[in-house]
């Protein structure tokens, strides 16, 4: 492998900021910002406004929208 193709990774907190939602991972991303993680780190903290936590998808608030009506009408207008 060559070197100095992959960007460098390093431990960073993701910060969703609305639920208080955070979570320790490897990133490429930095900040300047600090937080200190529960094993007595300090890591940089990227802030994040959605994550799995407050997703509708992932909470199960996700709506689905009835597309029924509109392939009917779609096969009717192009029925031959």
């Amino acid at each position: 492998m060559k070197p100095n193709t992959h960007p460098k990774s390093h431990d960073v907190v993701f910060h969703d900021i609305s639920c208080d939602f955070k979570f320790l991972t490897r990133s490429t991303m930095t900040s300047k910002e600090t937080v200190k993680w529960e094993d007595g780190k300090e890591y940089p903290v990227i802030k994040v406004e959605t994550s799995s936590q407050s997703h509708p998808f992932f909470t199960g608030k996700h709506k689905i929208m009835d597309a029924g009506g509109r392939v009917d009408k779609f096969r009717k207008r192009y029925a031959k």
